[in-house]
């Protein structure tokens, strides 16, 4: 957009950029390689977030930056390694978010043309949340709809995010109009990709899954306690799935992945419940992991190899991995009808 001067504004008002809407897609983020010092750059500012680790922040630092920053970005960087996409030098989760914000480019530009711009950020690593809001502002976006990418609220991710974006308006002498987008975890639209994708993959299969396990990044029960909503929101997606697909509650049940350190976390873990399926005789199970709306490396490698693992171990015999919803036209049309929900009186249809 070319800049000018406000209507009405004096010859020696500056030139300024102005009149569009910005919608940011916002995920998790990655590191930049899998060499010992990216992974360690990226670890550091994710495991320093309160919201994420909130114990006593000098106690904390000492264990990070003395123990664990030691010795896990060897032990990410080779878990990184497996998953990494060697033909753009980039992980998994950068090049599906990429591409999530391509096709949903194309979907609005159909819909509001030149009124609508649209990017990615990243709450940890890069592009960095602050960088995508600064460009966007410098492309004449004076109104935001700033999309976390997490179906399900916690504080450990939405939150954290929204706090970053704030953040970042805080350094800004003109701030744009900003609107958060809320959980969307009981979209209709959300739940009927997902129903879509377990369909569509048990198509393809020989055996039907005795269980669909749906797997959820865990987070400390404490947090539960103290108000988090997380745990409600994760049970009611499974629960909406399950009576979207018309199961019974035997074919289908909850898990929690992704445990960190000592303290109790939300259960069940799925490196245990798959473990328990097979011994109890459930030799053929799929996993799908609706709390991600990209695949990544809990999905890809902690899901699709560990937990796996565990369950072949245990006795089981098939497993099945359902991706996430990903670029799915499905998916694109729910961010799609998102925006349109969260951008109203901004944007106007041109048909």
């Amino acid at each position: 957009m070319t800049a000018t001067r406000p209507e009405h504004s004096n010859a020696d008002h500056p030139k300024v950029h102005f009149g569009k809407v910005g919608v940011i897609l916002c995920n998790l983020g990655t590191p930049d390689g899998t060499d010992y010092w990216s992974v360690r750059r990226y670890l550091n500012e994710f495991l320093s977030d309160r919201r994420v680790v909130d114990v006593a922040k000098w106690k904390w630092q000492l264990i990070l930056q003395l123990i664990i920053l030691s010795f896990r970005p060897f032990t990410s960087g080779a878990a990184y390694k497996t998953i990494w996409n060697e033909e753009k030098n980039e992980s998994p989760l950068l090049t599906t978010t990429r591409d999530q914000t391509t096709a949903l480019t194309k979907v609005l530009k159909e819909q509001y043309g030149d009124q609508v711009e649209v990017d990615f950020c990243m709450r940890y690593g890069n592009p960095s949340t602050e960088s995508v809001i600064q460009n966007m502002k410098d492309r004449g976006c004076d109104r935001i709809v700033f999309f976390p990418l997490y179906p399900q609220y916690s504080a450990t991710t939405t939150g954290t995010a929204n706090d970053q974006a704030f953040r970042a308006l805080m350094k800004m002498r003109w701030q744009p109009t900003i609107r958060c987008v809320p959980a969307y975890f009981e979209n209709p639209l959300h739940i009927k990709a997902l129903a879509d994708s377990v369909r569509e993959a048990y198509a393809k299969m020989e055996v039907e899954p005795d269980v669909l396990v749906t797997s959820y990044h865990g987070i400390p029960l404490r947090y539960l306690m103290e108000g988090d909503p997380y745990h409600c929101h994760c049970q009611k997606t499974t629960r909406l799935l399950r009576e979207e697909l018309g199961w019974d509650e035997s074919k289908i049940q909850l898990t929690f992945q992704s445990i960190f350190g000592r303290e109790e976390w939300l259960k069940p873990y799925t490196v245990e419940d798959v473990a328990r399926l097979a011994r109890e005789g459930k030799k053929n199970i799929a996993v799908i992991a609706p709390v991600f709306s990209s695949d990544c490396i809990e999905t890809l490698e902690e899901i699709n190899e560990e937990i796996k693992e565990a369950f072949i171990e245990a006795g089981g015999e098939t497993f099945t991995y359902i991706p996430c919803l990903n670029d799915r036209p499905d998916h694109i049309e729910m961010m799609a009808d998102i925006v349109a929900t969260e951008s109203a009186g901004w944007l106007q249809k041109i048909a």
